[in-house]
């Protein structure tokens, strides 16, 4: 069995720490390096729910996409709910690493694999990574459908395909126009209009959407927008890195158990539907 340090060491290939963004903390937050690792866990957030998924599970290690301290923190007292995260941690022998923006930019990374879900050709990087002379690298994907479709039927698509969540997908754009290419972006993407205007596609898949940034967007160019919940965005990086990380563990004799976490940790939990809008306008 390898030790933690060697699992590590093999993550870090994937996503290397030196690429993630300077705000970010990403990296080992909690193990032993000479502890041994036989199961590994995925998931997306580091919370409570998750880690008690790892100790039944008996995993060694979990690894999350969210940091748990994105902030740095003076405490991990028990009495708050980070704290009581890192002593579950510790007390069961689970170790903690964390790949988020390093993620985001790998070639493959968080966008690569939700241009997969949704069945989508990556034709390149949407804000390239000027340090890879290969030009794969990079925030965000842009794509191509292998048919022309309407946004509704994209926008269906997505709802079919990513995990079910109370918010499902919204959309901003005529329901009927064309969609032949696409940009994705998994996690928050309002920061990145420019880039993707500057790309000319026909709509753009990504989450956390504010209301004056799309509305902005909507009055410079007919883009569809399709906003979907952020942690479904993310999830299916899951399945890559459980697969990036099975291989690794078949390259080197290892053999881990590896499992993604199918426990739904988006935040919305239920949704009521507007009844439908007076004709004569909004209400007061």
């Amino acid at each position: 069995m390898p030790r933690l340090s060697e699992v590590i060491a093999a993550l870090e290939t994937l996503w290397p720490a030196e690429r993630a963004e300077s705000w970010d903390a990403v990296g080992t937050v909690a193990g032993d390096p000479d502890q041994e690792v036989t199961r590994v866990l995925f998931a997306v957030d580091p919370v409570q729910e998750i880690v008690d998924e790892a100790v039944k599970l008996g995993a060694d290690l979990l690894v999350t996409h969210h940091p748990l301290y994105l902030r740095g923190t003076t405490t991990v007292a028990a009495t708050h709910f980070k704290g009581r995260v890192v002593h579950t941690l510790i007390k069961n022998d689970i170790a903690l690493h964390v790949a988020h923006t390093n993620a985001d930019t790998a070639d493959p990374g968080v966008s690569d694999a939700l241009a997969g879900a949704l069945d989508l050709r990556v034709t390149g990087p949407l804000v390239p990574d000027p340090t890879d002379p290969e030009g794969r690298r990079g925030l965000g994907r842009l794509c191509a459908l292998d048919r022309p479709v309407t946004v509704r039927e994209f926008a269906a698509r997505a709802a079919e395909r990513l995990p079910a969540t109370a918010q499902g997908i919204r959309v901003a754009g005529d329901p009927e126009a064309p969609v032949r290419t696409v940009a994705v972006s998994g996690g928050s993407g309002d920061s990145l209009f420019d880039h993707v205007r500057a790309a000319g596609v026909d709509a753009f898949l990504t989450a956390d959407l504010r209301h004056h940034p799309v509305s902005e967007a909507r009055a410079h160019s007919p883009l569809a927008l399709l906003d979907a919940a952020h942690w479904a965005t993310e999830w299916p990086w899951c399945e890559l890195a459980a697969s990036q990380l099975d291989e690794i563990s078949d390259r080197h004799g290892w053999d881990l158990r590896v499992h993604v976490s199918k426990t739904v940790t988006d935040p919305w939990t239920a949704h009521a539907a507007s009844a439908p809008s007076d004709p004569l306008g909004a209400p007061n």
